[in-house]
Protein backbone atom coordinates (compact mmCIF):
# COMPACT_ATOMS: atom_id res chain seq x y z
CA UNK A 1 0.00 0.00 0.00
CA UNK A 2 1.12 3.16 -1.19
CA UNK A 3 0.78 6.23 1.97
CA UNK A 4 -0.02 9.65 1.45
CA UNK A 5 -0.48 12.33 3.91
CA UNK A 6 -2.71 15.36 2.47
CA UNK A 7 -2.47 18.42 4.74
CA UNK A 8 -4.56 21.83 5.16
CA UNK A 9 -4.13 24.56 7.78
CA UNK A 10 -8.26 23.98 8.69
CA UNK A 11 -9.60 21.83 11.59
CA UNK A 12 -10.67 19.14 9.31
CA UNK A 13 -14.25 19.60 10.90
CA UNK A 14 -16.18 20.90 7.75
CA UNK A 15 -13.62 20.47 4.80
CA UNK A 16 -15.64 18.66 2.22
CA UNK A 17 -13.71 18.73 -0.64
CA UNK A 18 -10.76 17.24 1.51
CA UNK A 19 -12.83 14.73 2.68
CA UNK A 20 -14.04 13.16 -1.00
CA UNK A 21 -10.31 13.54 -2.19
CA UNK A 22 -9.14 11.18 1.00
CA UNK A 23 -12.19 9.11 0.42
CA UNK A 24 -10.88 8.70 -3.36
CA UNK A 25 -7.88 7.90 -2.48
CA UNK A 26 -8.44 4.95 0.04
CA UNK A 27 -10.91 3.90 -2.61
CA UNK A 28 -7.84 3.39 -4.93
CA UNK A 29 -6.02 2.06 -2.58
CA UNK A 30 -3.88 4.31 -0.91
CA UNK A 31 -3.51 5.08 2.71
CA UNK A 32 -4.43 8.25 3.84
CA UNK A 33 -3.59 10.46 7.08
CA UNK A 34 -4.89 13.72 7.11
CA UNK A 35 -3.11 16.00 8.83
CA UNK A 36 -4.80 19.91 9.71
CA UNK A 37 -4.79 21.72 13.17
CA UNK A 38 -6.75 21.56 16.36
CA UNK A 39 -8.55 24.89 18.08
CA UNK A 40 -10.17 25.42 21.20
CA UNK A 41 -13.83 25.43 19.84
CA UNK A 42 -12.94 22.25 17.54
CA UNK A 43 -15.31 20.00 17.39
CA UNK A 44 -14.94 15.97 17.80
CA UNK A 45 -14.10 14.31 14.62
CA UNK A 46 -16.45 11.37 13.89
CA UNK A 47 -14.55 7.55 12.34
CA UNK A 48 -13.43 8.46 9.11
CA UNK A 49 -12.42 5.93 6.63
CA UNK A 50 -8.42 7.07 7.10
CA UNK A 51 -6.45 8.49 9.52
CA UNK A 52 -6.06 12.14 10.71
CA UNK A 53 -3.84 14.48 13.02
CA UNK A 54 -5.10 17.87 14.46
CA UNK A 55 -2.08 19.79 15.24
CA UNK A 56 -2.17 22.54 18.76
CA UNK A 57 -0.61 25.61 17.97
CA UNK A 58 -0.03 28.53 19.95
CA UNK A 59 -0.76 30.50 17.40
CA UNK A 60 -3.91 30.53 15.51
CA UNK A 61 -3.83 32.97 13.11
CA UNK A 62 -1.58 35.42 11.18
CA UNK A 63 2.05 35.73 9.80
CA UNK A 64 3.17 33.46 13.22
CA UNK A 65 0.42 30.62 12.70
CA UNK A 66 1.94 30.59 8.86
CA UNK A 67 5.37 30.19 10.06
CA UNK A 68 4.49 27.99 13.43
CA UNK A 69 2.76 25.71 11.02
CA UNK A 70 4.77 25.49 8.19
CA UNK A 71 7.35 24.65 10.53
CA UNK A 72 5.55 21.80 12.62
CA UNK A 73 4.23 20.52 9.45
CA UNK A 74 7.56 20.36 7.89
CA UNK A 75 8.99 18.29 10.52
CA UNK A 76 5.96 15.80 10.50
CA UNK A 77 6.08 15.38 7.00
CA UNK A 78 9.89 14.45 7.43
CA UNK A 79 9.73 11.85 10.29
CA UNK A 80 6.14 10.39 8.95
CA UNK A 81 5.84 7.22 6.53
CA UNK A 82 4.98 8.82 2.97
CA UNK A 83 5.01 7.79 -1.04
CA UNK A 84 3.20 11.02 -1.81
CA UNK A 85 2.23 14.35 -0.34
CA UNK A 86 -0.20 16.33 -1.11
CA UNK A 87 -0.19 20.41 -0.12
CA UNK A 88 -3.66 22.38 0.05
CA UNK A 89 -3.48 25.50 -1.12
CA UNK A 90 -0.34 28.03 -0.70
CA UNK A 91 -0.01 28.33 2.88
CA UNK A 92 0.74 24.46 3.04
CA UNK A 93 2.99 24.55 -0.14
CA UNK A 94 6.29 25.69 1.59
CA UNK A 95 6.58 22.79 4.34
CA UNK A 96 5.43 20.28 2.16
CA UNK A 97 7.38 21.05 -1.12
CA UNK A 98 10.94 20.64 1.26
CA UNK A 99 10.42 17.85 2.66
CA UNK A 100 9.48 16.47 -0.83
CA UNK A 101 12.67 17.43 -2.44
CA UNK A 102 14.50 16.83 0.87
CA UNK A 103 13.02 12.76 0.99
CA UNK A 104 12.71 12.56 -2.59
CA UNK A 105 9.28 11.88 -3.29
CA UNK A 106 6.17 13.38 -5.12
CA UNK A 107 4.41 15.77 -4.38
CA UNK A 108 0.11 16.97 -5.85
CA UNK A 109 -0.55 20.54 -5.27
CA UNK A 110 -4.84 21.75 -4.72
CA UNK A 111 -5.45 25.06 -5.46
CA UNK A 112 -8.81 25.47 -3.57
CA UNK A 113 -8.73 29.44 -4.14
CA UNK A 114 -6.17 31.89 -5.73
CA UNK A 115 -4.97 32.62 -2.79
CA UNK A 116 -3.32 35.89 -2.86
CA UNK A 117 -6.16 36.83 -4.12
CA UNK A 118 -8.32 36.34 -1.22
CA UNK A 119 -10.39 39.62 0.12
CA UNK A 120 -8.44 39.36 3.70
CA UNK A 121 -5.81 40.27 1.56
CA UNK A 122 -6.26 43.40 0.29
CA UNK A 123 -4.82 46.31 1.73
CA UNK A 124 -2.06 44.41 2.81
CA UNK A 125 0.65 44.62 -0.21
CA UNK A 126 3.48 43.22 2.26
CA UNK A 127 1.77 40.50 3.13
CA UNK A 128 1.05 40.12 -0.39
CA UNK A 129 4.57 40.29 -1.46
CA UNK A 130 5.89 37.49 1.17
CA UNK A 131 3.17 35.05 -0.53
CA UNK A 132 4.17 35.47 -4.04
CA UNK A 133 7.80 35.26 -3.49
CA UNK A 134 6.95 31.43 -1.57
CA UNK A 135 4.58 30.91 -4.80
CA UNK A 136 6.99 32.18 -7.39
CA UNK A 137 9.55 30.38 -5.80
CA UNK A 138 8.12 26.64 -6.10
CA UNK A 139 4.64 26.55 -8.26
CA UNK A 140 7.00 26.77 -11.40
CA UNK A 141 8.54 24.05 -10.35
CA UNK A 142 5.21 21.55 -9.70
CA UNK A 143 4.60 18.52 -11.87
CA UNK A 144 1.38 18.01 -10.59
CA UNK A 145 -1.38 20.62 -9.76
CA UNK A 146 -5.28 20.81 -10.16
CA UNK A 147 -7.80 23.64 -9.41
CA UNK A 148 -11.32 23.90 -7.80
CA UNK A 149 -12.36 25.86 -11.45
CA UNK A 150 -11.05 26.66 -14.87
CA UNK A 151 -10.87 30.62 -14.26
CA UNK A 152 -8.93 29.83 -11.40
CA UNK A 153 -6.44 27.39 -13.32
CA UNK A 154 -6.40 29.01 -16.12
CA UNK A 155 -4.80 32.57 -13.92
CA UNK A 156 -2.24 29.58 -12.55
CA UNK A 157 -1.31 28.68 -16.15
CA UNK A 158 -0.98 32.20 -17.42
CA UNK A 159 1.30 33.35 -14.59
CA UNK A 160 3.43 30.52 -14.04
CA UNK A 161 2.73 27.91 -17.57
CA UNK A 162 2.38 24.57 -15.42
CA UNK A 163 -0.45 22.42 -16.42
CA UNK A 164 -3.63 22.50 -14.13
CA UNK A 165 -6.62 20.55 -14.62
CA UNK A 166 -9.90 21.37 -13.06
CA UNK A 167 -11.11 19.12 -10.08
CA UNK A 168 -14.74 21.13 -9.11
CA UNK A 169 -16.18 21.12 -5.69
CA UNK A 170 -19.38 19.37 -6.69
CA UNK A 171 -20.40 16.97 -3.53
CA UNK A 172 -21.54 13.58 -3.88
CA UNK A 173 -24.71 12.39 -5.20
CA UNK A 174 -27.57 12.49 -2.62
CA UNK A 175 -31.44 11.36 -3.31
CA UNK A 176 -33.83 13.17 -2.33
CA UNK A 177 -34.64 12.53 1.43
CA UNK A 178 -37.12 13.63 4.30
CA UNK A 179 -36.69 16.86 5.19
CA UNK A 180 -36.74 17.72 8.95
CA UNK A 181 -37.33 21.36 9.81
CA UNK A 182 -37.26 20.59 13.47
CA UNK A 183 -33.69 19.95 13.62
CA UNK A 184 -33.14 23.34 13.92
CA UNK A 185 -34.35 24.71 17.02
CA UNK A 186 -36.08 27.87 16.75
CA UNK A 187 -37.41 28.21 13.69
CA UNK A 188 -40.86 29.67 13.90
CA UNK A 189 -44.27 27.47 12.55
CA UNK A 190 -44.64 28.32 9.34
CA UNK A 191 -41.03 30.44 8.59
CA UNK A 192 -39.29 30.30 5.37
CA UNK A 193 -35.78 29.37 5.47
CA UNK A 194 -33.04 31.84 4.15
CA UNK A 195 -29.63 29.52 4.12
CA UNK A 196 -25.93 31.00 4.18
CA UNK A 197 -23.81 28.12 5.23
CA UNK A 198 -19.81 27.98 5.16
CA UNK A 199 -17.20 30.51 5.99
CA UNK A 200 -18.44 33.40 7.76
CA UNK A 201 -15.73 35.99 6.70
CA UNK A 202 -15.70 39.52 5.21
CA UNK A 203 -17.42 40.08 2.16
CA UNK A 204 -19.62 37.64 1.67
CA UNK A 205 -22.78 39.73 2.00
CA UNK A 206 -23.53 38.65 4.78
CA UNK A 207 -24.05 42.28 7.06
CA UNK A 208 -26.44 43.65 3.90
CA UNK A 209 -28.71 39.92 3.99
CA UNK A 210 -29.03 40.53 8.35
CA UNK A 211 -29.87 44.04 7.55
CA UNK A 212 -32.45 42.87 4.96
CA UNK A 213 -34.33 41.16 7.35
CA UNK A 214 -35.64 44.26 8.65
CA UNK A 215 -37.08 45.07 5.67
CA UNK A 216 -38.80 41.60 4.41
CA UNK A 217 -42.78 41.29 3.99
CA UNK A 218 -42.63 37.52 4.16
CA UNK A 219 -42.13 35.27 7.44
CA UNK A 220 -38.37 34.55 7.22
CA UNK A 221 -35.95 33.12 8.95
CA UNK A 222 -31.79 34.03 7.82
CA UNK A 223 -30.22 30.73 9.17
CA UNK A 224 -26.33 31.18 9.37
CA UNK A 225 -24.39 27.52 9.29
CA UNK A 226 -20.23 27.95 10.45
CA UNK A 227 -18.32 29.99 11.81
CA UNK A 228 -15.13 32.87 10.76
CA UNK A 229 -13.49 36.13 10.98
CA UNK A 230 -16.52 38.47 11.65
CA UNK A 231 -18.96 36.19 13.18
CA UNK A 232 -18.99 38.09 16.87
CA UNK A 233 -19.58 41.13 14.48
CA UNK A 234 -22.93 39.58 13.31
CA UNK A 235 -23.94 38.54 15.71
CA UNK A 236 -24.05 41.95 17.54
CA UNK A 237 -25.42 43.53 13.70
CA UNK A 238 -28.27 41.20 14.43
CA UNK A 239 -28.98 42.71 17.96
CA UNK A 240 -28.72 46.08 16.92
CA UNK A 241 -30.86 46.16 13.64
CA UNK A 242 -33.49 44.60 16.09
CA UNK A 243 -33.79 41.20 13.80
CA UNK A 244 -31.81 39.09 16.57
CA UNK A 245 -35.43 37.30 16.35
CA UNK A 246 -35.14 37.05 12.44
CA UNK A 247 -31.13 35.36 11.98
CA UNK A 248 -29.79 32.32 13.85
CA UNK A 249 -26.20 31.21 14.00
CA UNK A 250 -26.29 27.45 14.46
CA UNK A 251 -21.97 27.41 14.41
CA UNK A 252 -20.58 24.87 12.42
CA UNK A 253 -21.72 21.61 11.37
CA UNK A 254 -20.35 18.35 10.80
CA UNK A 255 -19.77 17.99 7.45
CA UNK A 256 -21.48 14.40 7.79
CA UNK A 257 -25.00 16.32 9.16
CA UNK A 258 -24.48 19.40 7.27
CA UNK A 259 -26.96 17.87 4.31
CA UNK A 260 -29.52 17.36 6.38
CA UNK A 261 -29.35 21.07 7.27
CA UNK A 262 -29.19 21.89 3.93
CA UNK A 263 -32.32 20.76 2.68
CA UNK A 264 -34.54 22.50 5.34
CA UNK A 265 -33.97 25.93 3.23
CA UNK A 266 -36.20 27.42 0.42
CA UNK A 267 -33.18 29.79 -0.90
CA UNK A 268 -29.70 29.21 -0.72
CA UNK A 269 -27.12 32.08 -0.68
CA UNK A 270 -23.92 32.85 -2.30
CA UNK A 271 -23.50 36.33 -2.22
CA UNK A 272 -19.86 37.17 -2.46
CA UNK A 273 -19.17 40.44 -2.93
CA UNK A 274 -16.48 41.23 -6.17
CA UNK A 275 -13.80 43.01 -4.41
CA UNK A 276 -10.63 40.22 -5.15
CA UNK A 277 -9.41 37.90 -8.31
CA UNK A 278 -10.33 34.72 -5.23
CA UNK A 279 -13.96 35.69 -4.68
CA UNK A 280 -14.83 36.84 -8.78
CA UNK A 281 -13.87 33.47 -10.01
CA UNK A 282 -15.15 31.18 -6.91
CA UNK A 283 -17.57 28.48 -7.61
CA UNK A 284 -18.10 27.66 -3.27
CA UNK A 285 -19.06 24.52 -1.83
CA UNK A 286 -21.93 25.65 -0.34
CA UNK A 287 -23.17 27.08 -4.23
CA UNK A 288 -22.51 23.24 -4.85
CA UNK A 289 -24.40 21.99 -1.59
CA UNK A 290 -27.36 23.84 -2.24
CA UNK A 291 -28.15 22.61 -5.70
CA UNK A 292 -27.04 18.61 -4.53
CA UNK A 293 -30.07 19.40 -1.74
CA UNK A 294 -32.16 20.80 -4.60
CA UNK A 295 -32.22 24.10 -3.01
CA UNK A 296 -33.03 27.53 -5.55
CA UNK A 297 -30.21 29.63 -5.52
CA UNK A 298 -29.87 33.46 -5.25
CA UNK A 299 -26.68 34.55 -6.00
CA UNK A 300 -23.66 37.29 -6.91
CA UNK A 301 -23.34 37.87 -10.71
CA UNK A 302 -20.31 36.31 -10.83
CA UNK A 303 -18.88 34.28 -13.84
CA UNK A 304 -18.30 30.87 -12.27
CA UNK A 305 -21.79 30.78 -11.12
CA UNK A 306 -23.65 32.76 -13.25
CA UNK A 307 -23.01 30.30 -15.67
CA UNK A 308 -24.36 27.11 -13.78
CA UNK A 309 -27.62 29.26 -12.98
CA UNK A 310 -27.97 30.43 -16.30
CA UNK A 311 -27.36 26.98 -18.11
CA UNK A 312 -29.89 24.85 -15.20
CA UNK A 313 -32.31 27.78 -14.79
CA UNK A 314 -31.93 27.44 -10.99
CA UNK A 315 -32.15 30.81 -9.04
CA UNK A 316 -31.91 34.25 -9.18
CA UNK A 317 -28.76 37.09 -9.34
CA UNK A 318 -29.00 40.03 -7.06
CA UNK A 319 -28.01 43.36 -8.45
CA UNK A 320 -27.07 45.06 -5.83
CA UNK A 321 -25.76 44.77 -2.23
CA UNK A 322 -28.28 47.09 -1.11
CA UNK A 323 -30.34 45.47 1.75
CA UNK A 324 -33.60 47.09 0.80
CA UNK A 325 -32.79 45.31 -2.34
CA UNK A 326 -31.88 41.86 -1.08
CA UNK A 327 -35.11 41.96 0.65
CA UNK A 328 -37.14 42.52 -1.89
CA UNK A 329 -35.27 39.58 -3.88
CA UNK A 330 -36.00 37.35 -0.98
CA UNK A 331 -39.62 38.34 -0.96
CA UNK A 332 -40.00 37.48 -4.48
CA UNK A 333 -38.44 34.52 -5.01
CA UNK A 334 -39.85 33.03 -1.72
CA UNK A 335 -43.57 34.14 -3.19
CA UNK A 336 -42.96 33.27 -6.81
CA UNK A 337 -44.72 29.37 -6.66
CA UNK A 338 -44.33 29.09 -10.40
CA UNK A 339 -40.50 29.97 -10.27
CA UNK A 340 -39.84 28.10 -7.19
CA UNK A 341 -41.25 24.59 -8.68
CA UNK A 342 -39.43 25.63 -12.58
CA UNK A 343 -35.99 25.94 -9.91
CA UNK A 344 -36.90 22.87 -8.30
CA UNK A 345 -37.48 20.57 -11.39
CA UNK A 346 -34.58 22.42 -13.58
CA UNK A 347 -32.20 21.35 -9.68
CA UNK A 348 -33.16 17.64 -10.11
CA UNK A 349 -31.26 17.58 -13.64
CA UNK A 350 -28.15 20.26 -12.44
CA UNK A 351 -27.81 17.70 -8.82
CA UNK A 352 -27.62 14.85 -11.52
CA UNK A 353 -24.78 16.55 -13.84
CA UNK A 354 -22.86 18.40 -10.74
CA UNK A 355 -21.84 15.23 -8.81
CA UNK A 356 -18.71 13.99 -7.16
CA UNK A 357 -19.50 10.48 -9.03
CA UNK A 358 -19.38 12.71 -12.29
CA UNK A 359 -16.01 14.39 -11.35
CA UNK A 360 -14.33 11.96 -9.80
CA UNK A 361 -12.81 10.12 -12.41
CA UNK A 362 -10.76 12.99 -13.66
CA UNK A 363 -8.94 13.01 -9.93
CA UNK A 364 -8.41 8.93 -10.00
CA UNK A 365 -6.60 9.71 -13.34
CA UNK A 366 -3.98 12.20 -11.81
CA UNK A 367 -3.24 9.99 -8.82
CA UNK A 368 -2.94 6.51 -11.11
CA UNK A 369 0.38 7.22 -11.39
CA UNK A 370 0.57 6.62 -7.73
CA UNK A 371 -1.06 4.22 -7.34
Amino acid sequence: MKNVIISVTNDLTTDQRVDRVCNTLIKMGFGVLLVGRKLRQSLPLKPRNYRTKRMKLLFTKGPWFYAEYNLRLFFFLIFHKADLLVSNDLDTLLANYLASVLRRIPLVHDCHEYFRGVPELNHRPGTVRIWKRIEDFIFPKLKNVYAVNASIAEIYRKEYGNEVRVIRNVPSRKLPGTIRRNIIPGIPEGARIILYQGSVNVDRGLDEAITAMQFMKTKAILLIIGTGDVIDKLKLLSENTGVRGKVIFTGPILLEELHEYTVTADIGLSIEKDVSLNYHYCLPNKFLDYIQAQVPVLVSPLPEMMAIVEKYGIGETIESHDPKHLASKFDAMLNDHDKLALYHANLAKAASDLCWENEEPELMNIYQRYA
